[in-house]
């Protein structure tokens, strides 16, 4: 099948506004892993002052922002709300790190103020003391290696039945510090706490996004492997590192 053919169209949300954690490096990490296949991109940044769309999307990324942003980029999300359910419910892939992560469920609670979110997962976010900060190491069934990165937040948050978390904590809080899980799996959207920015340190992360789209833009979600050796790691010397007692929580 052919690269041209084999293209794919990320939708980048609000950079402007939601990118606290290096956000950008996950839409290199995208454009560059199909570019090294020889495949192509196209990237579309929405600005606050546009109005989305999401008809020719295949890969929709929001990114990490303060409460006050999120309450404003929430607000013009939700008169898409119907069309980014729709490209959700027809398996869109769609990534949302920390503070767009919290936007995905039905409200997040901070305090006597409760955002209205889009309601795309079946769960809620309230925010709670201390925040939860620190490195995070999980088990998932999206990566080979264990998904690394940082993790700051105050928001707790609990999924509905039947939606499966991301993963398992093997070192760090995850979505409530006590559950043990992190993040959010539902259909083709992946949501998560872990930032820093999330992609550049997990391969496999990035290859489970690229290899949906692929599928539901051609039918052919298969993708050509790539030398990760430096990536593969410098993952393996963070999980080693949090794993050996080195590092407390």
């Amino acid at each position: 099948m052919s690269a041209v053919v084999r293209s794919l169209n990320i939708v980048h949300l609000y950079p402007e506004l939601l990118n606290l954690y290096g956000d950008g490096g996950n839409i290199i990490t995208l454009t560059k892993r199909l570019e090294w296949r020889g495949l192509g991109a196209c990237v579309a940044e929405v600005a606050i002052s546009d109005t989305p769309t999401f008809a020719d999307a295949d890969i929709v990324f929001i990114g990490g922002g303060s409460d006050r942003e999120q309450a404003i980029v929430c607000e013009h999300l939700l008169e898409r709300r119907a069309e980014l359910s729709s490209f959700v419910e027809d398996g869109g892939v769609l990534l949302a790190v920390c503070g767009g992560y919290q936007l995905l469920g039905h409200s997040y609670a901070m305090g006597d103020d409760v955002l209205e979110g889009l309601g795309l997962v079946d769960m809620e976010t309230r925010r709670g003391a201390p925040r939860l900060i620190g490195n995070v190491a999980v088990e998932s069934p999206v990566s080979p290696q264990p998904v690394v990165g940082y993790e700051n937040h105050g928001g707790r948050t609990t999924l509905g039945e039947g939606v499966e978390p991301l993963g398992r904590v093997v070192f760090g809080h995850g979505n409530d510090g006590e559950s043990g899980e992190e993040g959010c799996l539902y259909r083709n959207v992946l949501g998560t706490y872990v930032h820093g920015p999330l992609l550049p340190k997990n391969p496999g992360v990035a290859d489970w996004l690229l290899s949906r789209a692929l599928d539901r833009r051609c039918g052919d979600g298969s993708l050509d492997p790539l030398d990760d050796a430096v990536e593969l790691a410098a993952n393996k010397v963070m999980v080693d590192r949090l794993l050996s007692g080195e590092e407390k929580e």
